[in-house]
């Protein structure tokens, strides 16, 4: 699966693509990511990406132009999906995520300063929000979601059995605790039904804990 994300920072989550799960993911060809500057789209001499709100304002405005030609040069999948990652957007869920790992190609696109010109959003699927919160852009929740997506694809987690009892799994569900050794620390013990060696105990007092395991 390609991803690809349209930013003004191209350098800002190299360090996170580079270790670990994802990492290993696009050694392994399961993934690839691309990372694009949105600068190489403008036209002028200074690479300018945003401006002025017409009526008046704080902030500056990213300009539809660039954004809009960066879309048709990178959309190159059939099965393809643009997202513009935006705090007014639909909030993102696992559910979204199974949906999405379904594609060929996901792009994101990241905004900054005050946000984007409105008619940005004709060149784009959907928009997402990763909470209700703001940040000052949308690389995060680009980052976010992309590792969402892509644990879900074939091969990207070493343990393929790892993805059958996650929380999330179904709306709702959240997974039973977890313990490992030592037995008992500061007083605390493991509790006593999973030492049993008892797997229809364990299994009820799992059972039990993923419909009550909700913070």
């Amino acid at each position: 699966m390609r991803f690809d994300i349209i930013t003004i920072f191209p350098h800002i989550l190299d360090s996170y693509f580079n270790e670990s799960i994802l990492k290993r993911a696009q050694e392994k060809k399961f993934i690839s990511v691309h990372i694009h500057d949105l600068r190489i789209w403008t036209s002028n001499k200074h690479r300018t990406v945003d401006d002025r709100p017409y009526g008046g304002g704080p902030g500056m405005i990213l300009k539809v132009e660039p954004i809009a030609k960066a879309l048709r040069a990178i959309k190159r999948k059939k099965k393809s999906r643009v997202i513009l990652l935006d705090p007014a957007g639909k909030q993102f869920s696992q559910q979204a995520a199974k949906k999405y790992s379904k594609l060929d190609q996901l792009i994101f696109v990241c905004g900054r300063y005050e946000g984007f010109d409105e008619r940005v959003k004709k060149y784009v699927d959907e928009k997402i929000s990763i909470g209700p919160y703001v940040l000052s852009g949308g690389e995060l929740g680009a980052m976010v979601i992309l590792e969402a997506v892509a644990r879900l694809k074939a091969g990207v987690l070493g343990n393929a059995e790892s993805l059958q009892e996650e929380s999330h799994l179904i709306e709702g569900y959240i997974e039973y605790p977890q313990y490992t050794r030592p037995e008992v620390f500061d007083g605390r013990r493991v509790p006593s039904v999973l030492l049993s060696g008892d797997h229809k105990k364990i299994e009820e007092w799992q059972s039990r804990k993923r419909r009550s395991s909700i913070f």
